[in-house]
Parts: C-alpha cells; sequence; structure tokens
C-alpha cells in the first residue's frame, strides 16, 4: 500500500486577487438568459468570502469524490481504485482496494456515498468502472471493504464521460449522475441510463415518484460529475460543455437538458422544449466537476479553469455573478464537498490525473473555511 504525507501548515497567507475573463455568459442566439460577468476574488461585496485555505492531506492518488462519516472524518475515493480515510484534524487510513475496477481513461473507482441511516446499517455507496459497465454497489463499512453489492449496472462506460458523483438528497433517495460516454445519442434515449441523473431507492430500484417509472430523474445530459443541494432542497448539477459552454443547470424532475442538440443556452429558433442552463462559462474557464453548496452559495471545483467559482443565490434559486476563487494556485480542483460544521468546505486537487501538473504533495485535500 501507498503511504500518504500528511501537514497542516497554512498555505500562503496572501489570495491571488487577478481576473478572470469575461467569457461566462449564456449562449449567443439571444432571448435566453444571460449569465452574470464574473467578478475577481477582490469584488465580492455581499456575499461570503471564504478564508486562507489550509492544507490537510497530501500524497493522494488523484482523490476523486469525498464523502463524511458520522464524527466529521471522510472516505475518500482514489481513482486508480483505492478508498481511505482521512481524519478531521488529518491523517489517512487505507481502507482497501475496491475489487473489479477499472481505471482507463476518465474511468476507475468515482463517487461516494454515506447512507443517511450509516449508524443503523453501516452501509457505504460507491460508483465505478468495471469490465463491462459503470455500477453502483453498496458493502458494510466496519473498518475496511466488505463484500460488494451491485445495486444498479449497465450504466455505458466509456473512455471519457463517465458522470460518477453519487449522493444521497433530502428525500432519503440516491441520485446518480451518468455521462454520455462520447455516445452522443445515449443522452436522449430514455431507454439508456447514460447522459443522465438518476434517483434510485437505497436498494437500487426507480425510487417512488421518477417522471418515467424507471430510474431516471432528469435527462439531455452530456457528463455530469457535481450535484448539491441548496436549503430549500433544490437540486443543481454541473455539466461539462464540448468546446463552449460549461454549465450549472437546476435539476427538475422529468425535464430535458437539452444535448446533444443544445450547448448552453438555445438560441429562440432552436427552442424544442428543452431546459436552459442557470448559468454557463467557456470551457476554458471551469471543466466543473464537484459543487457544494455552503453559506449562501454553490461552490463549483473547476479541473481546466483551475479554481474554486463561488456562485451566490438568492432565495428564489436564482444566480448572482459568479466569482472565481484561488485561481491558478493550487492546479485542477476535482471535488468540493460541506464539512458536517457548515463552517467550510473540503476541496481535493487533480493534478495527477494526466492532465495536470503535479506539485509537491499533491494530490491534496485542502479546507477552506468560510467566512
Amino acid at each position: 500500500m501507498r503511504r500518504h504525507s500528511i501537514t497542516t501548515m497554512a498555505l500562503a497567507a496572501v489570495l491571488l486577487a487577478g481576473g478572470c475573463s469575461s467569457g461566462a455568459r449564456g449562449g449567443d442566439g439571444g432571448g435566453g438568459p444571460r449569465t452574470p460577468a464574473p467578478m475577481t476574488e477582490t469584488a465580492a461585496p455581499g456575499t461570503a468570502r471564504p478564508g486562507e485555505p489550509r492544507t490537510l492531506a497530501t500524497g493522494l492518488d488523484v482523490p476523486w469524490a469525498v464523502a463524511f462519516l458520522p464524527g466529521g472524518d471522510a472516505l475518500v475515493t482514489e481513482r486508480g481504485g483505492d478508498l481511505v480515510r482521512v481524519g478531521r484534524q488529518g491523517g489517512v487510513t487505507e481502507v482497501g482496494r475496491i475489487p473489479g475496477v477499472r481505471a482507463e481513461g476518465e474511468g476507475g473507482l468515482l463517487g461516494v456515498a454515506v447512507s443517511p441511516s450509516f449508524d443503523r446499517d453501516r452501509l457505504v455507496y460507491l460508483y465505478f468502472t468495471a469490465a463491462g459497465d459503470n455500477r453502483v454497489v453498496r458493502f458494510r463499512y466496519d473498518g475496511g471493504v466488505g463484500a460488494l453489492q451491485p445495486i444498479v449496472t449497465g450504466i455505458p462506460k466509456g473512455s471519457n464521460h463517465n458522470g460518477g458523483r453519487i449522493a444521497f438528497g433530502p428525500d432519503g433517495m440516491l441520485y446518480i449522475a451518468t455521462g454520455d460516454t462520447y455516445r452522443t445519442e445515449l443522452a436522449q434515449d430514455r431507454a439508456s441510463l447514460g447522459g443522465k441523473i438518476l434517483r434510485v431507492t437505497p436498494e437500487g430500484g426507480p425510487a417512488p415518484g421518477n417522471p418515467f417509472g424507471t430510474r431516471i430523474w432528469s435527462y439531455g445530459h452530456r457528463n455530469v460529475q457535481g450535484l448539491a443541494w441548496d436549503d430549500d432542497r433544490r437540486l443543481y448539477a454541473t455539466e461539462f460543455g464540448q468546446e463552449r459552454f460549461d454549465e450549472i443547470n437546476r435539476i427538475e424532475k422529468g425535464q430535458n437538458y437539452g444535448w446533444p442538440r443544445v450547448e448552453g443556452v438555445a438560441p429562440p429558433a432552436e427552442r424544442d422544449g428543452s431546459t436552459d442552463p442557470l448559468l454557463t462559462w467557456s470551457t476554458s474557464e471551469a471543466s466543473p466537476s464537484g459543487l457544494a453548496y455552503a453559506a449562501g452559495s454553490l461552490w463549483a471545483a473547476a479541473l481546466r479553469g483551475e479554481r474554486l467559482w463561488q456562485v451566490p443565490l438568492d432565495s428564489a434559486g436564482r444566480v448572482g455573478r459568479p466569482i472565481a476563487r484561488f485561481e491558478g494556485r493550487f492546479g485542477r480542483l476535482r471535488a468540493v464537498v460541506r464539512a458536517p460544521d457548515g463552517r467550510s468546505l473540503w476541496v481535493t486537487t487533480s493534478n495527477r490525473d494526466g492532465r495536470g501538473q503535479p506539485r509537491q504533495g499533491d494530490d491534496r485535500i485542502l479546507v477552506v473555511p468560510l467566512g
């Protein structure tokens, strides 16, 4: 097993306040909602300002997802197939290697979720790429990896666009984000699990109230890797665009989010009932993966954009002007989750994923206090 070095030293004390480009916008056809221009870190009146990040853990291998256990420690997936436990004050413990993981391209060990009834059932859920599909499994956690029980299988797999985020919603159902695996037709095909957000029971069956009587909750997605709910139980998701626009969408029951017919906001001539995103960025600014909600804002981790996007929300779930945080300081950012105390975020880097430039100590987990 690999060894992980740990540090609790604070990083540099001064935030970079460099500007970002004005490419965040809502489509090019007119008539649709337009995204407010992004702000720099120094221009965010009336919104929570994050404090200086500190490094909690180093030496991780493409940490993809984080899920907290009762007590504040977290389970963290590494894309190559290892599951580790990170203490709330630091320290990394190997839990075990997940059998059957095929870490190829963007696939591998991806999402993790802890059962809302963990104190009683000890169940942990994983999303991973196997030999023939992407799948969701669960096991009883007693300090190690127990026998895996598949609950959703047959999710299309590919070298890229495997989706992979899983999270329990406030309704107690498990939500599963999948990708189109570069087979764009899958996103509109309601007979396929690819390019969808699924909503299932803890046992993996279609959840009561699903719009089509299947596991599908929404469709027309390219590659969703972030899911988050606000205080009013509204669901939001990040989505990778192709060459023009990355997105944050508000996800509603049965809605079609347009891919592959639409990227970004649909021009009036192309409107066909699909749902427009809340906001878009140029792909160079984002490639958004993880998503969290805390302190009145959505927080989106950007891979190619190498920054943490703060997106203020009002009481009606409308977005304010996006704010770029920590631009270029830590490289590619993958996961972002709200800590159990509600006063900080855990953010993972993804510089060892074959597309980044690893720095000393990468990959790492950062703790970002919220003002």
